[in-house]
């Protein structure tokens, strides 16, 4: 009797060698073991491939062992040769019980302080069908749009949403947070019209201000807060003013004239406001506005300790060109039907590197999706019940405590109080303190208190209480004098419609909800599917284990500046994940503020040049990128304010050493840093590397080490010790959170000693304790997108040591044997010149195509949605190539499934070459096949609908993936830019 471990495809069988395949004996028994195995459980689940598939995979590629490839594969100048000093590997079950010991030690307090995040009542059904579900959170950026058509929906339903609530034209698809759209709306200010005087409002929110300082202090902007009414124009040197609307202090002010004076002296106007609050007062276009910004995180996003929420972007359609981030527009496929995609893509840093208009790794797109699904759920009326709700009660809590002699200056506001108590502030703190409730302090002098959907009377009455107030609201609430302050008997009342558009007026009940969360999702490709290829972006098992920290209310209900001593939890995650990702990389420090991989690129680099003004070095401002590097990279330069230099790269995909070298000496007074990918952007491990760091360093820079590599480094290797000073950690990548169809990211900076002092403060809650001197604040939040961290310390602490270490092992074991099983089909671009291998990514040649078939990269790509993949990444770094990174968790079924679709593919390819097939109408040019085009009457293709749609025995009916639109048209949604829901028949809303 023998079971065989691996079932091959008989497709793939056709082309590839299979007679090395191991068979293992079912008897005779084995003997005894231990009467208590050990078994590291959870590195089992992660890592796809079985203990017979490694071994038949070695032997393919003619290794004995996983350590005898590693040994090969990364050069042994920069090799570790010890474990990583990390605790032995917890149970699924042991990690879950302790992460909920850790969770219990931060305290739920109500948190009345504002100052952009406030309590909200997330709708179960939302939390458990998107927050919590893997098809919606496992899928890629939507640059394969045919295959990411539901949370294109979902997130035009944000455009929409933001576009129609502040009344502007044009919105994007989001931004980190609030600050950052902030600091990137007064950037598109100087870029269109090239004045470097900005003037923000007193008014803002600390961390705001604290955001645009730091961000606009890199590109020589010089910043002025002042008290916006008292600004003066006249001198036509302003390039944009921004205010907050309603303001930190929670008033509702006249900005008309303001705007008026603006615009007469060419400033554009640009305003902070919240959503919510704009269902009941006058939107910001309606006074003079040019772009709206803010945080959407109260629309259906747990406060979650600062994050990740989605910030928002809104503008005039003049502006449309210069707005930052990613934008989804409507277009046409190739059959003519609408369908959605990512509009303007050449404003992408990957393509537009330094010229970007943003370094726009920067969206979040599942929580956008969760906000535009609140909006959807509770539809305009129910929006603004709910902002009717939080107003009323806070005009009883103004009314009240008035009533008994405290002093509030407000005027008119929506949900938040600045207050002169009759109290003593430490007799408030004390009686704060017995009810378990949080407010904002203004020094010694005043109190803050900002009110949400969640507010109850009960709530109200403590707060009564705590100042003093012998009030209920229950006697207060027919007081017609209650209302005379209300908004609706204001000049600021809106009287202008909103989300008028079928999407937001059908799915009122959950039934109807579910169903189109449901349908949305069905239209997408995630990792539910099939596995995602891309080079670079480590699609990898986010597993139920790592996830569900993140819905556990002691992490969801935390508000970001809540003091200390109640995020105890938070805390010692913090301290553990930090100990531990110094100990993989071999830096000293962490910090994670940085919410996105390319914000930790730009936080690094300030801390480089931190360094060096310490050191009174300013003018050192050269940047060396190689040509290869991501484009996140020059992107993150530029914003830094630095001088970007190319370096060289060999045509064997290596940086070339001696055009480092003499771009090194050359700016030898001028060299900041170098920034650099490794393994390299080619998927190589290069022998250099150490010859690399000591170049720079002899020269008086620093090394930038982008960690968005680090899945090939982990156990192996770690840029600390080989010469890095500084790299972000790609958290989303290497170490399991989700991408979450473009966000939420992490991407927190490890930082050799000498630059911790550099590391970002905050102006609230500092991460760096309250004697730090940093002055640098890169997100809104002091400890970034705190939420989503429980996923990176439960996959370290579920994987341990050794599983960590395989890991690795295993995803360069993958690269490889998949680069050798498409050996005869596709050339592989680059090889270590040492040891002719890749490390846990490749990139395959299909530029010959071109010629041979008038076939382009994007052809494979899309044809590859018939066999039921996402595409590998396309066109980067080499232009017409496709680069492959099948990570660990993919098994070697899965790994065989893809190689026999691209052979298969190469078979397509072959008869257009040898003219079986039309070069202009064949199953590549016309790919993908949706599932109308097949089932159509009409069929007037000389292929068959057969090989269309089954072009491979294991694409079966059962488990096909159907595209939803054929070929997407993007020169036609360029020329034709719309960015909201377009109109759409009764008939074609889902249910109805």
């Amino acid at each position: 009797m023998y079971k065989i471990v691996f079932r091959s495809n008989k497709y793939l069988s056709k082309y590839v060698n299979f007679d090395s395949v191991k068979c293992l004996s079912a008897g005779p028994p084995r003997p005894e073991g231990p009467l208590f195995p050990h078994k590291d459980e959870f590195p089992s689940r992660h890592i796809g491939p079985r203990e017979s598939d490694v071994i038949n995979m070695l032997d393919i590629l003619g290794f004995k062992s996983l350590d005898e490839l590693t040994e090969k594969a990364v050069p042994k100048r920069i090799r570790l040769n010890r474990p990583l000093d990390i605790e032995e590997p917890n149970s699924e079950y042991e990690l879950i019980n302790r992460i909920r010991e850790i969770a219990e030690k931060n305290k739920i307090w109500r948190s009345y302080i504002g100052m952009g995040y406030h309590n909200c009542c997330v709708p179960h059904t939302i939390m458990r069908n998107i927050f919590e579900n893997p098809g919606w959170t496992t899928q890629y950026t939507p640059y394969q749009p045919e295959v990411a058509q539901g949370r294109l929906e979902g997130l035009l339903n944000y455009q929409t949403m933001v576009s129609e609530l502040t009344g502007l034209e044009v919105a994007n698809a989001s931004l980190l947070d609030e600050a950052t759209a902030a600091a990137e709306a007064l950037s598109l200010c100087y870029r269109q019209n090239k004045r470097r005087r900005l003037l923000v409002s007193h008014l803002l929110h600390p961390q705001t201000i604290s955001v645009i300082e730091t961000r606009c202090q890199s590109l020589g902007l010089t910043v002025e807060t002042v008290d916006v009414f008292e600004a003066d124009f006249s001198n036509r040197d302003v390039a944009g003013v921004l205010f907050q609307y309603p303001d930190t202090e929670g008033n509702v002010q006249d900005f008309s004239a303001l705007a008026d004076d603006a615009h007469s002296n060419g400033t554009l106007v640009c305003v902070a406001t919240d959503l919510l609050s704009l269902t009941l007062l006058r939107p910001p276009s309606e006074f003079g506005a040019d772009i709206a910004i803010g945080t959407s995180q109260r629309l259906g996003v747990p406060l979650g300790y600062g994050g990740p929420h989605a910030g928002f972007f809104a503008c005039n359609q003049s502006l449309v060109r210069l707005m930052p981030g990613r934008m989804i527009g409507v277009t046409r496929d190739a059959a003519g039907r609408d369908g959605y995609r990512l509009a303007l893509q050449t404003r992408e840093q990957h393509i537009r590197r330094d010229k970007a208009t943003s370094n726009i790794c920067t969206a979040q797109a599942l929580l956008a999706n969760m906000a535009a699904m609140f909006a959807v759920y509770h539809g305009p009326q129910g929006l603004k019940d709910i902002a009717t709700k939080v107003h009323n009660l806070t005009l009883v809590l103004h009314h009240g405590l008035q009533q008994d002699g405290n002093v509030i200056p407000n005027q008119c506001f929506f949900d938040t109080l600045k207050i002169y108590p009759k109290l003593e502030i430490e007799e408030i703190r004390a009686r704060a303190f017995e009810k378990e409730i949080n407010i904002r302090y203004f020094g010694d002098e005043a109190v803050g208190v900002a009110l949400d959907e969640t507010v109850t009377f009960n709530d109200v009455n403590d707060i009564f209480y705590i100042f003093g107030s012998m009030q209920k609201i229950e006697n207060l609430v027919e007081n017609p004098m209650v209302r005379e302050k209300s908004i609706t008997r204001s000049e600021f009342k809106r009287t202008s419609p909103f989300l008028t558009h079928p999407v937001f007026n059908s799915h009122h009940s959950e039934t109807r909800i579910v169903r189109y969360m449901k349908w949305l999702e069905n239209k997408d490709v995630s990792l539910v599917h099939s596995m995602i290829p891309l080079g670079s972006c480590t699609m990898k098992l986010n597993s139920t284990t790592e996830m569900m920290p993140c819905s556990f209310k002691h992490f969801t209900d935390i508000h970001p500046f809540a003091p200390v001593e109640q995020v105890q939890g938070y805390h010692q995650l913090f301290a553990e994940l930090e100990k531990d990702l110094c100990t993989i990389t071999g830096y000293d420090n962490i910090s994670f503020q940085p919410n996105s991989g390319a914000q930790g690129e730009f936080a690094g680099l300030r801390a480089i040049q931190c360094y060096h003004e310490a050191k009174g070095e300013k003018h050192r401002e050269v940047c060396l990128i190689p040509v290869s590097a991501h484009g996140t990279n020059p992107a993150s330069a530029q914003m830094a304010g630095m001088q970007v230099e190319p370096v060289k790269v060999r045509q064997d995909g290596t940086i070339d050493v001696d055009d480092l070298k003499t771009k090194a000496e050359k700016f030898r007074d001028k060299l900041s840093c170098l920034m650099i990918t490794y393994p390299s952007t080619n998927g190589v491990f290069e022998e250099t590397i150490g010859d690399i760091c000591d170049i720079i360093h002899e020269n008086g820079g620093q090394v930038y080490l982008d960690g968005a590599n680090m899945n090939a480094q982990v156990g192996l290797c770690r840029p600390g010790d080989y010469g890095s000073d500084v790299s972000h950690l790609n958290l989303h990548k290497t170490f399991c959170i989700p991408h979450g169809g473009g966000g939420p990211g992490m991407g927190p900076i490890g930082v050799k000693s000498h630059l911790a002092p550099f590391l970002p403060g905050h102006p609230v809650v500092n991460p760096l304790g309250a004697n730090s001197t940093s002055f640098e604040v890169v997100s809104a939040a002091p400890f970034g997108s705190s939420a989503i961290l429980p996923i990176s310390w439960a996959y370290i602490k579920m994987m341990g040591p050794r599983g960590l270490r395989k890991a690795t092992q295993v995803a360069i074991l993958n690269a490889n044997y998949m680069s050798k099983v498409l050996e005869p089909y596709y050339d592989t671009l680059f090889r270590s010149s040492t040891s002719n291998l890749v490390a846990h990514e490749f990139i395959i040649d299909t530029r010959g195509f071109k010629k041979t078939a008038n076939l382009e990269a994007a052809d494979i790509a899309k044809r590859l949605m018939d066999y039921g993949f996402h595409a590998p990444t396309m066109s980067w770094p080499v232009a017409g190539t496709l680069m492959i990174e099948p990570t660990e968790s993919e098994d070697k079924q899965e790994l065989d499934r893809f190689c026999g679709a691209l052979i298969s593919i190469r078979e397509e390819i072959r008869d257009i070459e040898e003219g079986r097939s039309d070069v202009r109408i064949n199953p590549l040019k016309m790919a993908p096949h949706t599932q109308e085009q097949v089932i159509s009457s009409s069929w007037e293709r000389p292929y068959t609908r057969e090989q269309a749609a089954f072009p491979a025995p294991f694409v079966k009916p059962e488990n096909k993936v159907w595209p939803t639109v054929a070929r997407i048209d993007d020169i036609y949604g360029d020329k034709h830019l719309v960015c909201t829901c377009p109109p759409i028949l009764d008939e074609l809303i889902i249910g109805q």
